[in-house]
């Protein structure tokens, strides 16, 4: 299920220690995040997804030993993409509404 806002299972990629707590190392389409377990596969919004934090995790990562470039590309097939259908017309009323003119 799609999940606007918050972190799901399926976005989550590793677990990683840092400063001797664990974090969950996640994707979206904006890129890679970390977040915590307490966040993953709630229907409640994950404030790591949306903070400012998130510009220091290339630089936390490569702290980690971890290739971002490398789990960027491994990863893009979790990146989750709603698409919006659009509102479909029919082609007679459509063709009778160009003819009122």
């Amino acid at each position: 299920m799609y999940n606007r806002f918050g972190t799901t299972q399926e976005m989550m990629i590793q677990t990683v220690q840092e400063n001797g707590t664990e974090a969950v190392l996640a994707i979206d389409s904006r890129g890679l995040y970390l977040t915590t377990a307490q966040f993953v596969g709630r229907p409640i919004a994950d404030r790591n997804r949306y903070s400012g934090v998130r510009k220091d995790v290339p630089q936390r990562l490569a702290a980690l030993g971890l290739d971002v470039d490398a789990l960027m590309a491994a990863n893009q097939h979790r990146i989750q993409v709603e698409t919006v259908s659009a509102k479909k017309v029919n082609p007679l009323k459509a063709s009778k509404r160009g003819s009122k003119g």
